[in-house]
């Protein structure tokens, strides 16, 4: 609740499954479930949407 007090634009959750799978499981602000990635796969993702200037916030 607090990240979306503060539009912080994904949640990144990290639980005992993911630690297992290496992974992270993603949520947009708004909630929408984005998946599991692997990490370096995440930043690779942001880097995309910021080097293209398409990341958006309202979601």
């Amino acid at each position: 609740r607090e990240h979306t007090l503060k539009r912080v634009p994904y949640m990144l959750v990290v639980g005992d499954q993911e630690m297992e799978a290496g992974e992270i499981a993603v949520r947009t602000r708004k909630g929408k479930d984005l998946g599991k990635f692997k990490v370096d796969d995440f930043i690779a993702y942001i880097q995309d949407e910021i080097s293209s200037r398409k990341l958006n916030l309202e979601e």
